[in-house]
């Protein structure tokens, strides 16, 4: 089995890097505009989840308490985009319940706390699962943690580096383990990984034009077709 060292996933960061230039990940105006797009993103495109996070500025909605205040029925349709609708409309409600008594609607109060307890809290909430919880810590809050989604698992898989059966825990802690906790790494990487697996490592992969295929510093990936 290989050991994987984190001079070598610092290496294969720095060859996407070097590929693709800073990814410039969140996109948003605010970070509380980030934490809505964080929800609006489950199982959807991101063209389906900006389109809805305008179609909520447009409107006025981009605030908290006008966000709580606003109908159910007024957020789906803004949201219509983002597909599942009605179900997001209820997580940003769970989400604004929460956010409003806790903190008073203040992102800068949401920061102080610490990233274990926040992560707890923010699990607790339905409909929250570790990516979206890991996005907004990650992006909106700038806490260190690395966040872990489909394309990780699918090219973590190609590298060798976990198997199938990886749960997001251990796929999580292959990174945290090897890098050190710096916020803009772990953003800049996330980002790096997705557009990696959305633009080239799908699922039948563009390997001819993977910039970690022919990278002598790097192993090759497993995937079959990868052949020089």
């Amino acid at each position: 089995m290989t050991d994987w060292t984190g001079k070598y996933i610092e290496n294969f960061y720095r060859v996407l890097y070097d590929a693709y230039g800073l990814r410039h990940w969140w996109p948003s105006d605010s970070p509380f505009e980030t934490i809505i797009g964080a929800i609006l993103a489950q199982n959807v495109t991101w063209t389906g989840a900006s389109t809805a996070i305008s179609a909520l500025i447009s409107a006025g909605l981009m605030d908290p308490d006008k966000l709580f205040n606003a109908r159910d029925e007024i957020i789906a349709t803004h949201i219509y985009s983002s597909r599942y609708y009605n179900q997001k409309t209820k997580k940003i409600r769970n989400f604004l319940q929460f956010f409003l008594t806790e903190f008073d609607g203040s992102v800068e109060r949401m920061k102080t706390e610490p990233v274990e307890k926040l992560r707890i809290q923010l699990l607790g909430l339905k409909g929250f699962g570790p990516e979206t919880v890991d996005s907004i810590l990650l992006y909106a809050l700038e806490k260190p943690i690395f966040v872990v989604d489909a394309y990780t698992r699918r090219i973590g898989e190609r590298q060798g580096w976990f198997d199938e059966k990886a749960s997001y825990e251990m796929m999580q802690n292959f990174f945290m383990s090897r890098l050190s906790p710096d916020i803009h790494l772990y953003n800049d990487f996330h980002a790096q990984i997705v557009y990696l697996g959305n633009q080239v490592c799908k699922k039948t992969p563009r390997c001819n034009v993977c910039p970690v295929r022919n990278n002598l510093i790097l192993p090759g990936c497993t995937y079959p077709g990868n052949k020089i």
